[in-house]
């Protein structure tokens, strides 16, 4: 590949090298957010183009116009947002995250590429793998929640889904680290706007899962929006990622991003921006027009150099041989039935929903609902289709959805009788639905009540003051208890909420996220008992909207006795990796293989886990480190290790951790070295804490 790059690049003009740093857009723009300059006119030699439509012929036929009208005939690589889904749309990320089962992730990637590679589209603006503490930031829906370890762990299973062994393969596509970086750090959720990051925790949060990403091998990253400057800062997309990472793929701008260096202060046009931009690092401008405008002119006034030119040009060509798109520039035409919904497919839908979904609270063992004969199913999530698909819901049609009533009807058919009623809207404050529900209410054995956001309500410029539901949802539910009924509260919604007046009036919560195409039987299959729950939360839940940021990995504060707040608690309603199962897990006593340890040594940690219960189970152990003193303070935990295991009632499994002292005890510095001190550590397992002594 390097050979053909280096022969290809020496035959290219200048206008053509330029043009293959260009991204424009073709077919349907279905985000309002990316409402650009419409491009009627894609030019032969153009690098690349967000492909909006599902059917190859179109992408077919602009691409007949690369390979026979150009000069070189260099093939377009096709972009699209596949973010949890292509067609067959699967639980939000933030859900997915809740499985705490990567290599079910990766086969829903898998899964992802199959499809969108067999409608034309070559490459994914996937994952998104920003840290993210302030669930009033509607882009937390998209990522892996607020703990780097865990983006860093669903990013590479992401790229191993997307990108398989072999890019170049027919069911498989390139992926898209996003945002680099820092981007989820927006100051109070608000998005595009600045973050104030320091060297040192840019390098102990946010860029742990991007360095976690490129090991696995992600072909490409996008430059965060945010005045870092995400997109203007070399020491992060040179220095970093190409210098001390090693990656040899490129970075495309977020869209409009590098012209949005002029609202940020940084250029005075669009010419100075891509000056700062290009030199920074970052090789392809998405729809910003900076370097097909002024990139020529750059070269010749000096300020950009040719050989800068030459290696961005490499990167984008290296990645397009990868991908086989020299040897396979057109895309097979087949049927919407041969790419999508394929049985397999839907299975993984299925069982990625299952897992995602945390069993928040469950009073009185009020679930599984095993002797419930008459079920109201109330609320305006019941019989919805579109806000269970979530933001970024690729091209899922609300008339692809399973609805949450139909999964409870056909789940509980022979077994429990269901009335439906509406309640009320999503939003707004028409009561006159209250009435039918609390009829349905009064005739039931017990309530289930589907609350939540509108999908349009999370995703990318959705930022919310409050993380609440609307008054009237909870006004829906406050009527409902005074009925007297149990109530069993089923959230569908994009980011974490604020139940401090909900989680009264619920005997049980089932969050079941956003959980995409076929979520509802999952869902019902929960209530029934059928499916044991297993999923835990990866991002906090408040207690209310002024306790945010909070989160689990936290620095100590110089007073533990005070700084608390005064007017409600300090903890959280629901903690990360909180969650409820029908089963009990009784955990043995953590065990380590030496208790005193030298730097080079081996070091491995074993718990017993039990099933106590009468059902099978499934169980994830998180494994965290503290190290109460450092030169260098730390939170007061850390995530280092994660497992999830099968257990059936009665039985026993040992969970293991092989630690990697520098990797695990240490910690890293403000310039990103890794350093590791003799001292204590110690390992934490639930309650447990057991101490290492490290010594030199």
């Amino acid at each position: 590949i390097e050979k053909r790059v280096d022969d290809l690049l020496s035959r290219m003009t200048l206008e053509e090298k330029i043009l293959q740093l260009n991204q424009y857009t073709m077919g349907r723009n279905n985000n309002v957010n990316n409402i650009g300059e419409e491009v009627k006119k894609v030019p032969a030699e153009i690098g690349s183009l967000i492909y909006y439509d599902t059917n190859p012929t179109l992408r077919n036929n602009v691409q007949k116009k690369a390979m026979e009208e150009s000069r070189l005939g260099i093939p377009i690589i096709f972009g699209y947002d596949a973010i949890h889904g292509f067609r067959t749309v699967y639980p939000i990320s933030l859900g997915q995250a809740c499985s705490w089962n990567p290599e079910l992730v990766e086969k829903a990637c898998a899964v992802t590429a199959q499809e969108a590679r067999m409608s034309g589209v070559d490459w994914t603006f996937s994952p998104m793998i920003d840290v993210a503490r302030d669930p009033r930031w509607g882009r937390v829906a998209e990522g892996y929640g607020e703990d780097p370890y865990t983006n860093g762990v669903f990013a590479a299973a992401s790229v191993r889904g997307y990108q398989g062994d072999d890019m170049s393969a027919e069911d498989r596509i390139a992926a898209c680290l996003k945002h680099y970086i820092g981007y989820g750090a927006s100051e109070a959720g608000r998005d595009y706007v600045y973050t104030e990051i320091s060297r040192q925790t840019l390098w102990d949060t946010y860029l742990l899962p991007y360095e976690m990403g490129v090991k696995a091998g992600a072909a490409t990253l996008m430059s965060s929006f945010n005045d870092i400057p995400g997109s203007a800062n070399h020491y992060t997309m040179t220095e970093i990622l190409k210098e001390r990472w090693g990656h040899d793929g490129f970075i495309v701008s977020d869209w409009g991003a590098i012209e949005q260096l002029k609202n940020q202060g940084l250029a005075a046009n669009k010419k100075e921006a891509a000056v700062y931009a290009f030199n920074a690092g970052l090789e392809m401008d998405m729809m910003s027009h900076a370097y097909d405008r002024h990139m020529k002119e750059l070269v010749e006034e000096g300020k950009i150099t040719m050989a800068q030119v030459d290696e961005s040009v490499r990167r984008v060509l290296r990645v397009k041989f990868r991908l086989g798109l020299f040897e396979r520039p057109y895309t097979p035409v087949t049927s919407e039935k041969e790419r999508f919904f394929r049985p397999q497919s839907m299975d993984i839908a299925a069982q990625l929903a299952a897992e995602s979904m945390v069993l928040l609270k469950n009073e009185n063992q009020i679930l599984p609902l095993t002797d419930k004969k008459k079920i109201a199913v109330v609320g305006p999530m019941a019989k919805n289709g579109w806000d269970l698909l979530g933001s970024w819901c690729g091209h899922g049609k609300d008339t692809d959805v399973v609805m949450l009533y139909n999964g409870m009807a056909t789940e509980f058919v022979g077994k429990a009788e269901l009335r439906y009623a509406l309640g009320c809207r999503t939003q707004a404050d028409n009561r006159k639905g209250f009435e039918e529900a609390l009829e349905a209410a009064r005739w039931s054995d017990v309530v289930v009540l589907c609350l939540g956001e509108m999908m349009t309500w999370s995703g990318e410029n959705a930022s919310r003051s409050s993380i609440a539901l609307p008054q009237i949802q909870e006004e829906l539910a406050k009527e409902l208890k005074k009925v007297g009924k149990p109530i069993v509260l089923v959230l569908v919604n994009g980011r974490p909420l604020e139940l401090n007046r909900l989680e009264p009036i619920s005997d049980a919560i089932l969050e079941i996220w956003q959980p995409g195409v076929n979520g509802a039987l999952p869902m019902a299959g929960i209530l029934s008992g059928r499916i044991n729950p297993s999923g835990k939360l990866a991002m906090t839940f408040p207690y209310s909207n002024g306790q945010i940021p909070i989160y689990y990995n936290r620095r100590k504060s110089g007073r533990g006795h005070q700084g608390f707040y005064k007017d409600i608690t300090s903890d959280p309603l629901y903690p990360f990796g909180h969650g409820l199962s029908y089963t009990e897990f009784k955990y043995g006593v953590v065990t380590l293989s030496a208790s005193k340890v030298k730097r080079g040594e081996k070091l491995s940690a074993e718990v017993t886990v039990t099933n106590t219960g009468k059902r099978d189970g499934l169980e994830t152990v998180h494994w965290f480190i503290s190290d109460p003193y450092c030169s260098i303070t730390r939170p007061v935990k850390e995530l280092k290790y994660f497992e999830k295991q099968s257990i059936k009632a009665g039985e026993t499994k040992i969970f293991r951790f092989d630690i990697d002292l520098e990797r695990d005890l240490g910690f890293v510095d403000g310039n990103g070295k890794r350093f590791l001190e003799a001292g204590e550590y110690y390992i934490q397992v639930k309650d447990q804490k057991v101490k290492i002594e490290l010594t030199d």
